[in-house]
């Protein structure tokens, strides 16, 4: 009877040993289950972000691509691999691209990414670039600029010189200089500033100097891809033989253009002497039409790249409808000529919503001239590559007899208002401290023009990235 109960006793030792034992199995593989379960929920996690990552590469290599070849939207695109600093491709991309649609510069990048380990597991991100314009700033310059008190303009104002700004901006105000010498008072002052008290009553969105000058050099080079595009597939002028030409934009989807043949005199006595008020009076007095292409040079389609390229200067006027279009006056030799443009009467969109555009671009100067209407509108971005956006002077003469009668009175101008941009070498302006000129001028900032400018309008920067999503 003992040694069945030191038997039993043995037996419940062993079962409660065994017991024990796959109660610690239970655990360690539990335990084991749940260490395996985290490092492949961390090793997804991790495989998850470099997935992220890879798909972000492709976005940034394209935006590589377009820094160097910015029209070139079908080369780079498809499967890329991916590797690590140590050379070893860990992964790949894709890259799908949606060219920018005619008139805008906003192109959209889409990139998918993965992981040679986990190839199903794959993140897609669609980004929105754009390449800022000539016509992303309410005025840029290469010169000394003054805006003087009452002034008030609502977008960006860059200056490769110093600006002097005492009036109201609505957004930033760049220099390209860190310090300069005001020509007006001959003081040395930060590249943006200004003689009021308060400071930021007048910059409200801030303003930044020294930032890197824009090329107006540069232009020449966008002149000659432009002369390109106009004789491929736009219209192109070669020089007129006269005057120069004038363009009229209609609603039609057409121009009309016509040989300036002479132009407009005012002119004064003194005595028995007649003298010239100005020998630039950038106003037409004769023009004809002439044969375009074996037909007429009346009711011509605009092209579908929207480019008019005229070697000889340049008047302009009318209204456009659902039209986008850009019209250069430049002659050869591009880097020295001296082509202008002239707008003396209302140049006008019909809709203000980005589907209607006007791009001018003046080698040279962009004028009002002498016999330009009392109050009219230019709906335009405009470029002086060389000169200066503005009126000439024409002073005030006493003298009692005119020819033609009355002529002196375009000496004095009402209202002028500008929707769109100035982009202008020299120092701009409309009036003059005699009070000739324009008494009152308007100038508009088309913010529709920021990543929407005219057809092949001069550009400033690179790509940049205006925004990005996960899909």
């Amino acid at each position: 009877m003992i040694k069945k109960r030191c038997c039993a006793t043995h037996g419940n030792i062993l079962i409660l040993l065994l017991v024990l034992t796959s109660m610690l199995v239970m655990i360690a593989l539990g335990a084991f289950a749940l260490v395996s379960s985290q490092s492949r929920l961390a090793a997804q996690q991790a495989d998850k972000q470099i997935t992220f990552e890879i798909a972000e590469a492709g976005v940034e290599y394209y935006r590589w691509h377009l820094a160097h070849v910015p029209d070139d939207f079908i080369s780079d695109i498809g499967e890329h691999e991916y590797k690590n600093a140590l050379g070893e491709v860990i992964g790949s991309y894709t890259i799908d691209v949606v060219p920018p649609a005619p008139g805008s510069t906003i192109v959209i990048i889409q990139s998918t990414g993965w992981t040679t380990n986990h190839p199903l597991l794959k993140r897609t991100i669609s980004a929105q670039l754009g390449i800022p314009s000539f016509a992303t700033y309410a005025v840029i310059a290469n010169d000394f600029m003054r805006f003087g008190a009452g002034t008030e303009i609502f977008g960006p104002i860059h200056s490769n010189d110093g600006i002097r700004f005492d009036g109201v901006a609505h957004n930033v105000v760049s220099s390209a200089k860190e310090t300069f010498t005001d020509p007006d008072t001959h003081h040395v002052e930060d590249g943006v500033y200004t003689t009021e008290s308060n400071e930021s009553t007048v910059f409200l969105a801030g303003k930044e100097f020294p930032v890197p000058a824009a090329d107006f050099n540069g232009i020449t080079a966008d002149l000659a891809s432009l002369k390109t595009k106009a004789n491929t597939g736009g219209i192109y002028l070669p020089s007129s033989g006269a005057d120069g030409y004038h363009i009229v934009l209609k609603t039609d989807n057409t121009v009309d253009i016509t040989k300036v043949t002479s132009q407009a005199t005012c002119r004064y006595r003194i005595w028995f002497l007649w003298h010239a008020l100005s020998d630039e009076m950038w106003s037409i007095q004769n023009e004809s039409a002439f044969t375009y292409q074996s037909g007429s040079s009346l009711h011509v389609t605009i092209p579908e790249n929207g480019i008019i390229f005229a070697e000889d200067d340049v008047w302009v006027d009318g209204q456009i409808n659902g039209s986008k279009i850009t019209i250069v006056a430049a002659e050869e030799p591009l880097v020295s000529g001296s082509a202008n443009i002239i707008v003396n009467n209302d140049l006008l969109y019909t809709s203000y919503d980005g589907s209607d555009v006007i791009g001018l671009i003046a080698q040279n100067d962009f004028h009002i001239g002498f016999y330009s209407a009392d109050t009219f509108r230019i709906d335009a971005a405009i470029i002086a590559q060389k000169g200066r956006v503005g009126r000439p002077y024409y002073g005030v003469v006493n003298s009692s007899t005119w020819s033609p009668a009355g002529c002196n009175a375009y000496v004095h101008r009402d209202t002028v208002t500008i929707w769109g941009s100035l982009a202008t070498n020299h120092r701009y302006g409309f009036a003059y401290t005699d009070g000739t000129g324009y008494q009152t001028r308007n100038l508009n900032f088309d913010s529709e023009l920021t990543f929407g400018p005219p057809p092949s309008f001069p550009t400033t920067d690179q790509y940049s990235i205006l925004s990005w999503e996960e899909l």
